[in-house]
């Protein structure tokens, strides 16, 4: 996109404008390039949160409470302890939120839409406007159950769960406060995680136009540093790739979640386990490695989550060994596997030993760990495995259903023999970011099926 054509879109457009939209049916092909595409001024990122929150405030709020049958719907944050759920309702001026800060939804029923109030000393912007004057009723909470007695709901939604944590906001003390100001309509609190986990999992339409394009700048970065641009065989350390990635995502002005993981495996080191592994210990990289890294980075408060290989080829070599190319293709057809049992209203644990028995019918030596991603790295929603365990998942994070308009993680492993490397087991670890429409999953900037090699042939 040229200068003259920036300069006449609108912030929001130009970031619909530079997304790779994620329409076409055919899987996208992933690109090892490391020209990082561009990215907005943080004024302008500022507009596009904004514009996101609103629409999703209009949008998604009203289905989310009907559908969980509730008639209002309490968030209670305290200033720099908030709920999960609360931050990703503020406005992008606003970095946390103030002294107390109570929202408050209240369907109206129909055409009439829902409600909203913040019982704050301030407006939230121009999305919740002030519901309380502490010259006319000091008391916060009282103000709270006035509005609550006013209102008459059935039912009240409050972010309580024993089994989600991003569902859970609501503080002890938070709780005992407003339940002592609510009296007998304490009686009608509802303890629900649904509304909170639809809330945070659910993308939207302008939220999708532009994840493709976050995505390839978390790729774009991999690719820079996994490259001999940032990589001196012998020289470099993977101490130094993580401070590296660190330092890029930095001088980009964007925000990681997670600090980086390099790793390295090479033939003298054995079959692979986790105590052989080079967990960051600041190995010399030399010819011949292996190289994995786990990386992720927080844009327009979208978050990703790459798990990628590299080869570090050795005098003459002009690509990986074979063994190693053949160990991606089989994590790739564990990637199909798990996304092939993706079916809207399915549980999690019914996808994940769905797909279990797939690979295990295959005979592939594979760990399936997949999760969503969104406006939190570990988002919210259906779980399907675990790393450490390939049993399914107990209570209600295993038996929660897989809904459409999800981003996900596709993170699993397989592991395969080398021949090159003697018969050693290598470990295939990879992590794509993804999207579930309902009926398809689709990745997001495409996905590795090739090694990256370093040197880039050319």
């Amino acid at each position: 996109m040229t200068a003259r054509i920036r300069h006449f879109l609108s912030p929001l457009a130009l970031a619909v404008a530079i997304a790779t939209p994620v329409i076409a049916s055919a899987e996208v092909r992933e690109v090892v390039d490391p020209q990082i595409p561009y990215i907005l001024p943080v004024e302008e990122r500022a507009r596009v949160v904004d514009q996101w929150l609103r629409e999703r405030l209009d949008t998604l709020v009203a289905p989310l409470m009907r559908e969980v049958g509730v008639d209002m719907w309490i968030l209670v944050a305290g200033e720099y302890d908030e709920d999960p759920v609360v931050r990703t309702m503020l406005p992008a001026t606003w970095l946390a939120a103030r002294r107390t800060t109570i929202l408050v939804f209240h369907d109206r029923g129909g055409e009439a839409g829902v409600e909203r109030m913040a019982v704050a000393r301030y407006p939230v912007a121009d999305l919740f406007p002030a519901a309380w004057d502490p010259e006319s009723q000091p008391d916060q909470w009282e103000r709270v159950a006035e509005i609550v007695r006013e209102r008459n709901p059935a039912s009240i939604a409050v972010n309580v769960s024993p089994d989600f944590p991003l569902a859970d906001g609501l503080s002890l003390g938070m709780s005992r406060k407003l339940r002592n100001a609510l009296g007998d309509y304490s009686e009608r609190l509802v303890e629900n995680h649904d509304l909170a986990i639809g809330w945070l999992e659910t993308r939207t339409e302008s939220e999708m136009q532009a994840y493709p394009h976050i995505v390839r700048i978390a790729h774009s970065i991999i690719a820079e540093v996994f490259s001999e641009q940032t990589l001196t065989p012998g020289v470099t350390t993977t101490n130094d790739l993580r401070w590296a990635l660190r330092q890029r995502v930095t001088d980009l002005g964007l925000d990681t979640w997670f600090h980086p993981s390099v790793h390295v495996q090479r033939a003298e080191q054995g079959t692979f386990s986790i105590a052989n592994m080079s967990l960051d210990e600041g190995d010399v990289i030399r010819p011949g490695d292996f190289l994995h890294v786990d990386f992720g980075i927080t844009y327009l408060r979208l978050n990703t989550d790459t798990q990628h290989h590299a080869y570090v080829l050795r005098p003459g070599e002009t690509e990986a060994p074979k063994g190693l190319r053949e160990g991606l293709a089989a994590a790739n057809r564990v990637q199909d596997a798990l996304t092939g049992e993706f079916v809207t209203g399915r549980t999690g644990n019914e996808i994940f030993l769905a797909a279990r028995r797939t690979i295990d019918r295959e005979g592939i030596d594979g760990t399936l760990y997949s999760h969503p991603i969104g406006f939190h790295g570990h988002g919210a929603g259906a779980w399907l495995g675990s790393w450490d365990s390939q049993k399914p998942t107990p209570g209600a994070r295993g038996s929660y259903p897989l809904r459409a308009n999800t981003a996900w993680s596709i993170e699993l492993n397989a592991q395969k023999a080398v021949p090159e490397w003697e018969g050693q087991v290598v470990r295939f670890m990879t992590e794509e970011d993804a999207y579930f429409d309902g009926e398809t999953v689709r990745y997001l900037d495409g996905r590795q099926r090739e090694i990256t090699l370093i040197p880039r042939q050319r």
